[in-house]
């Protein structure tokens, strides 16, 4: 069994519904969760502008799935919800990237892991510290934990809790 990091996004639709669809549908599909972190709202990154907040979570789970057949399920999960990649950076229905696998990088044509851009991105580094702050990500030399409180104060994360129907302040 192989330790895994996934990190979940939506903007669009019922954001929270998605987020669970995705945790369910991986569970089904080869990923045993042994953790799941808090739900938080944070204000969109990249270059697209004029596009909702996303509700992010992080989920800590083991598999025997390769990573190339887990990255084909997650491909799967978000076209099943009606993710269209059309734009880079846009609003969708459903991210699911995979963060974490194991203790070594991956380096393959259709997948790297780390996550290219996590060591910069809070909305995945916070919610992932809250559930597993001592995994060393490969290549940084720095547990989770470190590298969110790196970045803890950009992006504008939040938690967010069910129902709510604004941001916190």
């Amino acid at each position: 069994m192989n330790r895994v990091a996934i990190g979940l996004g939506s903007n669009l639709g019922n954001r929270e519904e998605h987020l669970q669809y995705a945790r369910n549908e991986l569970a089904q599909r080869g990923v045993t969760w042994t953790a799941v972190s808090s739900l938080y709202e944070t204000n969109p990154v990249g270059p697209v502008a004029d596009q909702p907040p996303y509700l992010n979570q992080a989920a800590v789970g083991v598999t025997n799935l390769s990573p190339g057949a887990l990255l084909q399920i997650c491909l799967a999960v978000e076209a099943e919800r009606g993710r269209v990649r059309t734009l880079r950076w846009g609003p969708r229905t459903l991210d699911i990237d995979i963060l974490l696998y194991g203790e070594n990088p991956v380096d393959e044509p259709e997948l790297t892991i780390p996550h290219l851009e996590m060591a910069n991105r809070a909305f995945v580094l916070v919610p992932l510290a809250e559930i597993a702050p001592d995994w060393m990500v490969p290549g940084s030399g720095q547990t989770v934990a470190t590298l969110a409180e790196i970045v803890a104060g950009k992006e504008g994360v939040r938690l967010w809790r069910s129902g709510d129907t604004k941001p916190p302040m």
